[in-house]
């Protein structure tokens, strides 16, 4: 006759059947939870033009989702669809895409790298419509510098008055600002160069008017160069390189002052508080030698009695105004120059060269010597 069975193992029985259930029932869910996950991407790359880069992307459990390569621009306006899982979209034979199964990872390929190219790589793995994974990799590309149009081309300011010279490069990587002046001059600033895209000067003298260089540059290429040009506007300085001047009756005399001024002055002589004028007795000239000096001539014709004396060169500007002196006297032999060629006398047609007259006072003055050795004797 067959014993029954104990409770004891009954029970044990019945608790291997449930443990089994219990592990069967959390290993089955575990797995079928997994969810895709990115475990590799490439990290930031920096290339030159017309190189070549891979980026790499390995994922996990994404058999049976959507994985996507796609590039955006670095302010993620804008968005194009490169790959779909092992498939390529963009027709460009400069793209190429790789599936690795063993590791399941995909490489996306680009040669002959351009400056577009640059931008921000996602790898994408699609788990709904309204949810995704993804990672990126930036792609910058090396560029030689570009001086913006936003950048100072010329300014023009008032002597005491603060200027600002401003300079903007684009390029990778970030391009280095460096001013110099022209000829290597000293910086308003100090020193022969400075670093920064801002240069300020405080207060501006008419010695800092000239041509600035805005020099970007990045290693790549040669850079690239602006000229600015700094005009300073200043009230005249006048100049005059003879004070006194003499000249015999009768011949010309040209009396000169030198003034540096902007903008550009009016100009004008005046003797006796009277304005000159070109006529039969004088002859105005100016000459801009640049846009900030001028020479101004007057030349007195035929000097007479009354043309002797004083008279003001006087220049004035919208910033001011400034004279310079010349006192115009009499003497016995006629100066040259300018009386080196004809001269007329008493407006009459006869003309008698200076060697003449020069050779007639010398006779002169040898039949003086003559007549008192004579006495003496």
């Amino acid at each position: 006759m067959r014993k029954p069975r104990s409770n004891l193992s009954t029970m044990a029985g019945l608790g291997v059947v449930l443990l089994v259930g219990i592990i069967g029932g959390l290993v089955g869910p575990a797995r079928a939870q997994r969810t895709p996950t990115i475990s590799y991407i490439t990290q930031e790359q920096i290339k030159d033009i017309g190189g070549t880069v891979e980026l790499e992307c390995s994922v996990l459990y994404a058999s049976d989702y959507s994985v996507h390569w796609v590039k955006t621009s670095n302010d993620r306006s804008d968005t194009v669809f490169l790959s779909t899982g092992s498939s390529l979209v963009l027709k460009d034979s400069r793209f190429s895409l790789r599936y690795d199964l063993s590791s399941t990872s995909y490489t996306l390929q680009i040669k002959d790298i351009q400056e577009t190219d640059a931008g921000i790589y996602q790898c994408q793995v699609v788990l709904s419509v309204t949810n995704k994974i993804s990672a990126e990799v930036a792609l910058n590309v090396r560029r030689p510098p570009i001086i913006s149009d936003n950048s100072t081309q010329s300014l023009v300011v008032s002597e005491g008055q603060p200027a600002q010279m401003e300079c903007y490069a684009s390029g990778y990587p970030v391009p280095q600002i460096t001013w110099r002046r022209e000829n290597n001059a000293i910086l308003p600033t100090g020193g022969a160069t400075y670093s920064g895209n801002v240069l300020n000067i405080h207060s501006v003298h008419k010695e800092d008017r000239g041509t600035y260089y805005c020099v970007a540059d990045n290693g790549v290429s040669r850079g690239d160069r602006r000229n600015v040009n700094l005009e300073v506007e200043f009230a005249p300085v006048v100049t005059v390189p003879r004070p006194r001047v003499e000249q015999a009756l009768q011949y010309d005399m040209d009396l000169e002052c030198h003034i540096e001024a902007y903008p550009p002055p009016a100009i004008r002589w005046l003797k006796d508080s009277v304005q000159l004028s070109s006529n039969q007795h004088y002859q105005l000239s100016q000459f801009a030698t640049a846009d900030e000096f001028t020479d101004s001539t007057l030349r007195v014709i035929t000097a007479e009695k009354r043309q002797y004396g004083e008279y003001i060169c006087q220049a004035t500007n919208k910033l001011g105004d400034a004279e310079g002196r010349v006192e115009f006297t009499e003497s016995v032999i006629p100066v040259c120059p300018p009386a080196c060629g004809q001269a007329r006398y008493g407006g009459g047609a006869s003309a008698i060269s200076v060697s003449s007259v020069l050779m007639a006072v010398a006779t002169v003055l040898t039949m003086v010597a003559i007549a008192q050795y004579v006495k003496r004797a």
